[in-house]
């Protein structure tokens, strides 16, 4: 089976959930065989490893997607003025740009998206199409996410090819819009998701909350939470020399990065837990930087800055040497995920974690006994619950080995690719 996976590039440099799930699944579709594109869309792909969009070129370049929306010029430039424009190094250079990836900016280029054929970038659309019948008709085209849904019209209409959609977190683009943008995505993504013939939401949570949003029926919407390669991750040989919690992911308000800091600095006037560390990774947004220079101030003003460390993004290999340095890892998130990679990563690596209950995190804790839940927003019970976690050690080892069995038996990257390969296959047979 040929199969064309499009999937958008990372717009900033921190942990993409998203990124790390397409480029994994693409890997592992091919070493079972499969022949598989990755078509990146908007921006390079931020890849681990083996890059899986090599000779590829990138469609939708997001230079390109801002100025046909701004210009009518644009629409009917020739194909070597956008290549210009469609320079990886020039649009790594330009994503630094919060324009780029903030949702507030981007009502009217995502509506124009979403409207594909009837959009301000159908010129791109016809190239996407044109690629695609040269390289020879696809058996099934799948998308990373429903924003993409304005793709699927013109390219069923000149192919002929079934599509597939996953989804992972486009409820949170899309009510960040503003009005009426939001109102209207909503709406023209509900409609546009008529003519998708399968959707995989990455966990019950977001499968069940994106099909109230888009009035999916039930025979369409599947479940696949997403797998890891557990390779490299392993436990550490021994616990760390001082009790020290850990942070992954993007340096946001929404992951509660501001509520650990507090949970941290209660534990640390408390002088129960000498040495007590925080180390904190995952990367920024552009959007997020006035946030982190929030939090900065706030240690600078405790005094504990000695006691926090705050990381470069750093690859597969940085984060397994990361995970292995913690006694525990905490995501005190305020904003529902619809999944969470790192909580594969850090239980693969035997270290527990404490979670707050919203999204999937209480699927995924419920599925491996790796951690405890608290409230969001409650930095008093946080640090409460990893005061018990360093209380009570043995218990926090058995929770990390009991998350680590089950990441080797469910959650690992061969059952996701069997389980999203099984969909593909009946969805191609129904055609």
């Amino acid at each position: 089976m040929k199969i064309v996976q499009i999937t958008p590039g990372a717009g900033g440099d921190f942990y993409c959930d998203n990124c790390l799930r397409d480029a994994s699944l693409v890997l592992e579709l091919r070493r079972r065989g499969h022949d598989v594109l990755l078509l990146p869309l908007y921006l390079p792909m931020a890849a681990e490893g083996p890059d899986p969009t090599r000779g590829v070129p990138i469609f939708f370049g997001g230079i390109n997607v801002y100025l046909q929306q701004k210009s009518a010029l644009f629409r009917r430039t020739p194909r070597w003025v956008d290549r210009l424009f469609d320079s990886p190094r020039l649009l790594r250079l330009v994503a630094r740009r919060a324009a780029m990836t903030k949702a507030a900016d981007l009502g009217e280029p995502t509506l124009s998206m979403l409207r594909g054929e009837d959009g301000h970038q159908v010129k791109e659309l016809n190239r996407l199409v044109e690629w695609l019948r040269a390289e020879g008709r696809p058996d099934l085209i799948c998308l990373s996410n429903a924003l993409l849904v304005g793709l699927v019209r013109r390219i069923r209409a000149e192919l002929g090819v079934p599509a597939v959609c996953l989804l992972q977190d486009e409820d949170v683009f899309l009510d960040a819009l503003p009005e009426p943008h939001r109102t209207e995505a909503w709406k023209t993504v509900a409609e546009r998701a008529a003519e998708v013939d399968a959707f995989i939401a990455v966990s019950r949570y977001y499968g069940g909350a994106i099909a109230g949003r888009l009035a999916l029926e039930p025979r369409r919407m599947h479940i696949v939470p997403i797998g890891i390669d557990p390779s490299g991750y392993e436990p550490a040989a021994a616990t760390p020399p001082a009790p020290t919690i850990g942070y992954l992911g993007q340096l946001s308000r929404a992951r509660g990065l501001d509520t650990l800091l507090e949970a941290f600095l209660a534990l640390r006037s408390g002088g129960r837990w000498p040495g007590l560390r925080l180390r904190i990774a995952g990367g920024q947004a552009p959007t997020d930087q006035a946030f982190v220079a929030a939090v900065r101030r706030r240690l600078a003003e405790s005094g504990a800055e000695r006691d926090v460390e705050f990381l470069p993004a750093f690859d597969r290999a940085g984060r397994q040497e990361f995970l292995r340095s913690l006694s525990v890892l905490a995501a005190p998130a305020r904003q529902a995920e619809a999944f969470g990679v790192f909580v594969l990563e850090a239980l693969a690596s035997g270290v527990p974690l404490v979670l707050s209950k919203v999204g999937a995190y209480p699927e995924l804790l419920e599925a491996t006994g790796g951690g405890r839940l608290v409230e969001p927003d409650d930095p008093a019970g946080l640090a409460a619950a990893l005061d018990e976690m360093f209380a009570h050690p043995y218990e926090a080892r058995a929770m990390g080995d009991r998350g680590r069995r089950a990441v080797l038996e469910q959650f690992h990257v061969g059952r996701m690719a069997d389980s999203i390969m099984e969909i593909f296959e009946k969805v191609v047979a129904g055609r």
